[in-house]
């Protein structure tokens, strides 16, 4: 076909992925939709896909609804096209063959239950009945998930392009895409470019009036590439065998289930008359970290026998009966991974308007037509009705695309799909690209264990400093902690080191804490219109008058950035320096979008635009790695900032640090030792303390005066692990944790943040009001984040777990740690009675009887 020279939204890819965006957007009405394929439709990794439709695995609810959408898509599909997708609900079986994969799957199947899956806990006999061949003498239980299956991803591909033709998009296969046009060189300084058409090879240009959307699958990093948008995929080989007809008594029936085996890295089902099974290895092997080859389609990889016959054998012995069968087939193909398994969705904060779906890490069939739905809404309407914080595009960072970086995360990535999935695993591979001033002293002599925070080495709990042989003093060999369970040990359990993350949180109710947050995402922001501006995002006021002073005091305010529909995009704190200096503080996994935010708002459109913004007189300048930041928390932590610029012991009163002189959001420059800092009295655990933001090359100097000034006080230093038991305790909130781009302020307990009397008012203010409205008509919300404390102190809690009141599931933990005060488990859970009709008052919350299902049982709970 002639390519047209304007369309609404072109679409780069016609895999699994592209076809669903363009179905999606035809069903929403929108015409001129055109999907350009450089080879043939499904000719990228679709086609050899496996075809697993699979409901059970997730604890993620949006990852969940996908599927569950994908399946029930997969199943009626035909009626429309004329066309089968090949779904056959032969049923889903999952293996657990040890006691952690036993406590993992009867933690997701609670939840998969309370998201509408129907997956029963089956012992070994079921198993057999349901798959003969599988041998089960190891095998604990299985769980089972009936209408679950299989799919033909080309026959289901096609079916999504004939439903799309079928409403008039526009397929052009055989033209490759080679670049895309921007209105970058009309803008105001400061603007986010938008996105204005793509070009072929041959020269031909088509204009997108809406969006261009990036679904070159395997190709989709470079093709990113070309107009400097980040996209950290990576393809690595994935294998699977097929065998020959087994006959006889192994003859194999078509309608066996899918058995899925981690223990064994494999998956197996029926494959014609004989077996595939499928591998997800340990250690992978990444592929073309260059580039992929342009011509690679339909395409197959030579398998390396030698690094996976050890993977293979073992994949096997979960059927004997393929143990002495003929390989018909060991096939290699490439699949591509993102850093964290979750896939790469959403809008560019590089170019506006050019929108990315990639990164599927090999769950792309069963999640295609969630996706698609997903992103054309997120298309049409700028935003999604589900929670996109862990797959937003944002969430990513320019160095995660560096080869070594690529090569290093891919060797894990993919083995991760079958591993145990433990609550506080971190991980392995890529990790020491981001390190504070204080990794090495806190790491050597502090004994930290880090974790990966956002690619940075930030300090989880603290143990003891090892000895100069590198092993463990003493005390921590009592507890049975040696070098390498800091890296090794995971439980779903007490770790180990459960008492030195105590010792830390009750350090900080009674004493003092230094906290290394050095991975907190900074942004200085100046300018004249800085304040206005700022204060037009803020549901706060952010811009309050300061003193008129030779040196006055700033004022630090905790607030949200809603978007025009009253929903959460930010959770941060805004301090105001001076008239024209604002320092923005957000959590690290928000880091590019709090940046993406404001440079949206503040950008002008095209110069001679009238209907444009005005151009601000504001920058924006991200400075997280410019600051060190360590928070000084506890009842005693303004007797250490005391002494630390000088002050006598005990002289409080006409400390610099009184009440009086520094009080609650005060944000001042202060003078420590021969550096300047910036400190703000707030606190995140619910105690007395203060945040230093520290001229990274000042922080080391910092650092040792604070250890000098905290003899005789106890100063202990506290991980990550306490900051998020302390501000559990206290109910605090973590937006992309237990808030989300679904929740309202109100719905989230926030509406203290809001000023109604800003003259400008703020982004959302329409929405908030509205339902403020109905809170007061109704007497409440039927949407309420709650706080959950369980009575037993036993079990412990970290996500999903399902919240039950009067026999009834009414929510699920989205967040939790272990209150070591409170004396349990801790989290928030948003409590949902939209389809009761209800709303979640305090009477519904007394009046209840409250339990919270953990694994394959229920515990009482309070709830606040």
């Amino acid at each position: 076909q002639t390519p047209p020279s304007h369309a609404n939204v072109v679409i780069i890819g016609g895999g699994i992925i592209g076809t669903s965006v363009a179905y999606h957007l035809a069903q929403m009405g929108v015409k001129g939709v055109v999907v350009v394929e450089q080879n043939k439709i499904t000719s990228g990794t679709t086609w050899h896909a496996a075809g697993l439709m699979v409901t059970f695995g997730s604890t993620s609810e949006t990852s969940t609804e996908l599927r569950k959408y994908s399946k029930q898509l997969y199943r009626t599909l035909e009626q429309e096209t004329g066309l089968s997708t090949g779904f056959r609900p032969v049923g889903f079986i999952e293996l657990a063959t040890d006691q952690d994969r036993l406590e993992e799957y009867r933690r997701v199947a609670a939840f998969n239950r309370f998201c509408g899956v129907d997956v029963i806990e089956i012992g070994p006999k079921d198993i057999v009945d349901l798959f003969p061949l599988c041998d089960t003498k190891d095998v604990l239980s299985g769980f089972y998930v009936q209408d679950d299956g299989r799919v033909n991803p080309v026959d289901a591909c096609m079916s999504l392009a004939a439903g799309a033709r079928m409403k008039g998009v526009q397929f052009l296969e055989g033209l490759e895409v080679v670049g895309v046009t921007s209105n970058r060189r009309s803008l105001h300084s400061g603007s986010i470019p938008r996105v204005t058409g793509v070009t072929l090879a041959n020269g031909h240009t088509i204009s997108a009036e809406t969006a261009v959307v990036n679904c070159a699958g395997m190709w989709a990093r470079q093709f990113g590439e070309l107009c400097g948008v980040n996209i950290p995929n990576q393809a690595a080989e994935h294998y699977y065998l097929i065998t020959d007809t087994l006959e006889g008594a192994d003859k194999v029936d078509p309608n066996w289930p899918v058995v899925e085996d981690p223990s064994s890295y494999a998956y197996i089902r029926p494959e014609g008359s004989g077996l595939m099974v499928g591998l997800f290895e340990g250690k992978s092997a990444p592929w073309h970290v260059d580039n992929i080859p342009r011509n690679f389609s339909f395409g197959e990889i030579e398998p390396d026998w030698e690094r996976m016959a050890p993977y293979v054998e073992k994949a096997m012995s979960r059927v004997p009966a393929t143990l002495n069968c003929g390989v018909k087939k060991f096939f290699c193909g490439p699949e591509s991974f993102t850093p964290d398994l979750g896939p790469i969705v959403g809008e560019a904060p590089e170019l506006r308007s050019y929108f990315v779906a990639a990164g599927l890490n090999s769950i792309g069939i069963l999640s295609a037509g969630g996706i698609g739905k997903l992103l054309a809404q997120w298309i049409v309407e700028g935003k999604s009705e589900m929670d996109v914080t862990g797959m937003n595009i944002d969430r990513f960072h320019p160095y995660q695309c560096t080869p070594d970086y690529r090569a290093a995360r891919a060797e894990e990535s993919l083995g991760l799909v079958y591993k145990c999935h433990y609550p506080y695993k971190s991980k392995e591979t890529a990790r020491e690209a981001k390190r504070s001033p204080f990794f090495d002293r806190m790491r050597s002599q502090q004994g930290a264990y880090m974790k990966d925070v956002s690619g940075w080495e930030a300090p989880d709990w603290f143990g003891e400093p090892l000895d100069p042989t590198g092993n463990p003093t003493n005390s921590m060999s009592k507890l049975g902690i040696q070098p390498s369970m800091t890296v090794a040990e995971q439980t779903f359990g007490r770790a180990k080191w459960f008492p030195l993350w105590q010792q830390e949180h009750q350090a900080c109710r009674e004493a003092v804490v230094v906290i290394d947050m050095s991975f907190m995402s900074k942004f200085l922001v100046v300018g004249g219109d800085a304040g206005a501006c700022l204060n037009r995002l803020s549901t706060a006021n952010v811009d309050p008058d300061l003193p008129d002073e030779v040196n006055p005091a700033g004022v630090i305010t905790y607030t949200q950035w809603l978007n025009d529909s009253g929903k959460m995009e930010a959770d941060l704190t805004v301090s105001k320096l001076a008239e024209d200096k604002y320092f923005v503080v957000a959590t690290d996994t928000m880091h590019r979008h709090v940046d993406t935010w404001m440079r949206r708002h503040f950008g002008g459109e095209e110069k001679g635009d009238n209907n444009g913004l005005t151009p601000k007189h504001v920058h924006v300048t991200d400075v997280t790695g410019a600051y060190a930041q360590l928070n000084v928390q506890g009842p005693l932590s303004r007797e250490l900032m005391h002494r630390l610029v000088g002050g006598a012991a005990g002289d409080l009163e006409n400390s610099q640090f009184s009440n009086q002189a520094f009080p609650f959001r005060c944000v001042k420059e202060i003078a420590i030792g021969f550096a300047k800092v910036i400190c703000a009295r707030i606190t995140y655990v619910g105690e007395l303390g203060y945040e230093l933001f520290i001229p990274t090359e000042h922080a080391l100097h910092v650092y040792e005066r604070i250890l000098a000034a905290g003899k005789g006080l106890g100063l202990t230093h506290a991980g990550l692990k306490a900051l998020s038991s302390l501000r559990m305790e206290k109910a605090y909130r973590d937006y992309g944790h237990d808030m989300d781009n679904t929740d309202t302020l109100l719905e989230v307990g926030l509406g203290f943040t809001v000023d109604w009397n800003k003259p400008e008012g703020f982004i959302g203010q329409e929405a908030v009001r509205q339902q403020k409205q109905l809170f007061k008509d109704h007497g409440g919300l039927s949407k309420r984040l709650v706080q959950v404390l369980v009575l037993d102190p036993s079990p412990l809690m970290y996500h999903a777990e399902v919240l039950w009141r009067d026999g009834v599931a009414v929510g699920y933990i989205r967040a939790a740690s272990y209150g070591h005060t409170l004396g349990g488990a801790v989290g928030l859970a948003m409590v949902d009675l939209t389809h009761a009709g209800r709303v979640v008052d305090k009477a519904f919350i007394d009046s209840g009887k409250w339990e919270v299902e953990i694994a394959d049982r229920r515990y009482p709970a309070k709830v606040s």
